[in-house]
């Protein structure tokens, strides 16, 4: 046999023609876009699954961990369901309903003067309170409103010296 090549076949072979050492470029080229564009895809999908976490990261506690708790919902069971309440949820802003509380609290706790547990616990004021007829001084609203930071015992003090001047 010779080597010399047929005068009817072509003398510049296509690319996609596997060469006589056998490496196949173009395989070579395809197998990497292909890994390439799995693992695109796969941070794009991650990256979108965690959206309503971040939408979330700068609302409240609750809100976020509600969010986090049905976006791994979602990431785990395939239910898209999950995702969207989640969207939903980050994209609200829920009221803050437990500051008013507290201070509803704290402004009727220093309104009927009670005194916390502790002081009430201790048996030599106990004694002192009984042989003692005293009225509890009550703090005017406007004055529990201004001070949303003080603590009961705070206030309670704050109307003794009232009380004594």
């Amino acid at each position: 046999m010779t080597s010399s090549i047929n005068p009817l076949a072509p003398h510049q072979l296509p690319a996609f023609i596997v060469g006589a050492d056998g490496s196949d470029t173009l395989l070579f080229a395809v197998g990497l876009f292909v890994l390439a564009a799995v693992f695109a895809t796969g941070l794009v999908f991650l990256w979108l699954h965690s959206l309503p976490e971040r939408m979330a990261h700068k609302g409240q506690k609750l809100q976020f961990e509600a969010v986090a708790v049905l976006c791994l919902l979602a990431l785990f069971t395939h239910n898209n369901v999950f995702w969207v309440i989640a969207l939903l949820l980050a994209i609200v802003d829920l009221p803050d309903l437990t500051t008013p509380l507290n201070r509803i609290a704290s402004a009727a706790e220093a309104f009927t003067a009670t005194r916390p547990e502790s002081e009430a616990a201790a048996p030599e004021e106990g004694a002192k309170a009984a042989s003692e007829t005293t009225t509890p001084v009550a703090t005017p609203p406007a004055e529990a409103e201004g001070t949303p930071d003080t603590t009961p015992a705070e206030t309670e003090k704050r109307s003794e010296a009232q009380g004594n001047a």
